[in-house]
């Protein structure tokens, strides 16, 4: 019959406990944090499913819209159109077209991404975008553009063609009133543009992943330690 012999080493033993005790901790970190994550995505997507809040000229906190559905009337305004370079659709190369629409009845305006469309096979002249000349209504989700981008060519903004939208970029470029969000337009228009959005989604599995990957190093850890230090009993 096998007979196993444990050796007991203060050092090793002291130092697997302590790495342990630290994977374990990490791991239950990331649990919360993606616990965390998770309630937010649930508050998210509640909130998509709310009746859409009517837009004015009157001043509103973003977070409170982020997500949220919103319609709005007024005027698009071409002049102060970007192109959102590199965005890819089904494989294919374009840009994102943010456009301001000036709010009825007020000099306030709100940037709508109405949609994809592919390039024109030369940076030197962006595709034509059919914009309707009267007042629309506008319907879609109220998306907060980040503001970190990791920009890494010096020309990040060249005419009307930009490589990432910032609002305060815009504000400094373009002389008229915004509201500090945009909207993703959802609302159909006979344009050609592509218009399909990612649902909102803040990374809670990424969360659960990392405290995965915690705690197998947590029991790879117990196992090689064990491996090391439990050997075959030697005879008498």
């Amino acid at each position: 019959m096998l007979a196993l012999q444990f050796r007991f080493r203060r050092w090793p033993a002291l130092a697997a406990v302590a790495s342990i005790a630290l994977t374990l901790a990490l791991g239950n970190w990331q649990l919360g944090r993606g616990t965390e994550k998770t309630s937010l995505q649930q508050q998210l997507e509640a909130r998509s499913r709310l009746p859409p809040v009517v837009l004015t000229a009157r001043e509103v906190n973003p977070q409170e819209l982020e997500w949220r559905q919103v319609s709005a009337r007024g005027r698009f305004d071409p002049r102060y159109a970007v192109f959102i370079d590199n965005r890819v659709h089904r494989g294919a190369a374009g840009y994102h077209v943010v456009m301001p629409l000036r709010i009825e009845g007020s000099d306030m305006h709100v940037l709508v991404n109405r949609g994809w469309i592919a390039t024109a096979g030369t940076r030197s002249a962006v595709p034509p975008v059919p914009t309707p000349a009267g007042e629309i209504e506008i319907r879609g989700m109220v998306a907060l553009p980040s503001v970190r981008f990791l920009e890494l060519s010096p020309k990040i903004a060249e005419g009307n063609i930009w490589q990432n939208l910032v609002l305060e970029r815009y504000r400094q470029a373009v002389p008229v009133r915004i509201h500090p969000f945009v909207i993703l337009q959802e609302s159909a228009a006979d344009d050609g543009l592509a218009r399909e959005w990612p649902r909102p989604d803040v990374g809670a599995n990424q969360h659960f992943a990392y405290a995965a990957q915690w705690f197998i190093m947590a029991a790879a850890i117990a196992i090689l330690y064990l491996v090391l230090n439990v050997r075959k009993r030697q005879p008498d």
